[in-house]
């Protein structure tokens, strides 16, 4: 078996694709690959952007002198998938599908990083997979109902990062994240907070339909009645934002930078400082309703995402859950380690290799 493994990490975004060549844990060469908005606006649809991508990234790769000869696998940004279990997934033909017209309903560039792998793996020989994809949906169905029928919770969190957090947590008390129960949250742009029950992502909240805490442009949970009343005070186009683009922080406050935030709440901005407090409440609140989700059996609580780098939230939510169980800090996101990490456990033989079926992982209950 190999001792070191070479994997050629792809993760697109909006107008951005995130490279990097990483060698075991050693990230070799990163770089967040500009495209030109008005460029990407001319496509028709998500999937019509690949070869305009796959250009600006050779190109690239070329300027910066770096090789991809020799690489062990490449691993795309999942999506466009129906909903999965957890893992490491090969590329094949129904991934690509899926992908290339997003079979979920949901048109993001990140159902370009399939592709992308796919076309690279061709290129130098060697696999292509995505690994724990935002499509991930591993709930225990208690977690599904709520209180209108038809109406079901569903899994969108940030997988790939929760996840990884978790299993690199677990290995440094040398144990096994199958064998273990954490709350993991993920604090950035957008906040996912959820609970992992032996290797499995059993609860938490949906940050594309508005659930969980406030974050910097997120609305967050919020009363059905008054949202309701926000609904037919305001078009469906004003209010629709609010979950993912123009609620939370900067609805507020006019900014949805939080370090600004901080510093003002820091500096005696009374409503700043209420904003800043409330959004860490909200989070506290939010890690006790998963510590009930685990039946108070927590192992620990692991904090990951951009906003971890702020003291003042860690020692506050340190505050509020650390009687649940140890609250640890990882600031920061390991995204594309996360993708490496997952290709080189599978090479390595360290975890099965999984087939995508297409079939949701959760599509209703039998008794309705």
């Amino acid at each position: 078996m190999k001792n070191t493994y070479k994997i050629f990490a792809i993760n697109p975004g909006s107008t951005s694709t995130k490279i990097a060549l990483i060698e075991n844990d050693n990230v070799l060469f990163s770089k967040n690959v500009s495209h030109d908005a008005n460029k990407l606006a001319e496509f028709d649809g998500i999937s019509a952007q690949m070869p305009y991508r796959m250009e600006t990234i050779l190109n690239l790769l070329k300027e910066s002198n770096v090789s991809l000869d020799g690489i062990d696998a490449c691993v795309g940004r999942g999506g466009g998938l129906m909903s999965m279990e957890g893992g490491t997934y090969a590329v094949d033909e129904l991934i690509l599908d899926h992908a290339t017209r997003g079979a979920n309903g949901v048109q993001h560039p990140a159902q370009l990083g399939s592709q992308l792998a796919n076309e690279f793996a061709k290129q130098y020989n060697c696999p292509a997979f995505v690994v724990n994809p935002p499509d991930v949906d591993e709930y225990q169905d208690l977690a599904r109902m709520t209180g209108v029928k038809g109406v079901y919770r569903h899994s969108h969190l940030h997988a790939l990062n929760l996840k990884e957090t978790a299993i690199r947590h677990a290995a440094s008390e040398g144990k096994k994240y199958e064998d273990c129960n954490y709350i993991v949250c993920h604090i950035g742009g957008g906040i996912s907070v959820s609970a992992h029950r032996k290797g499995r992502m059993i609860d938490g909240n949906d940050i594309v339909e508005g659930e969980g805490p406030m974050a910097p442009t997120r609305c967050g949970s919020m009363p059905a009645a008054g949202l309701i009343k926000l609904c037919y005070s305001k078009p469906v186009n004003e209010v629709k934002p609010i979950c993912t683009r123009s609620g939370g922080i900067v609805s507020h406050l006019g900014t949805s930078d939080t370090l600004e935030v901080s510093n003002r709440a820091a500096a005696g901005d009374k409503h700043a400082k209420m904003v800043w407090d409330t959004m860490i409440y909200q989070i506290v609140k939010y890690i006790g309703s998963m510590a009930t989700a685990l039946h108070g059996q927590v192992d620990g609580i692991l904090l990951g995402g951009g906003m971890v780098y702020n003291e003042d939230l860690v020692s506050q939510i340190k505050e509020g859950c650390q009687w649940i169980a140890p609250v640890y800090a990882y600031p920061g996101e390991f995204e594309m380690e996360a993708m490496a990490s997952g290709a080189i456990r599978v090479l390595k033989g360290e975890e099965e290799l999984k087939k995508y079926s297409g079939i949701p992982s959760w599509s209703g209950f039998d008794f309705e």
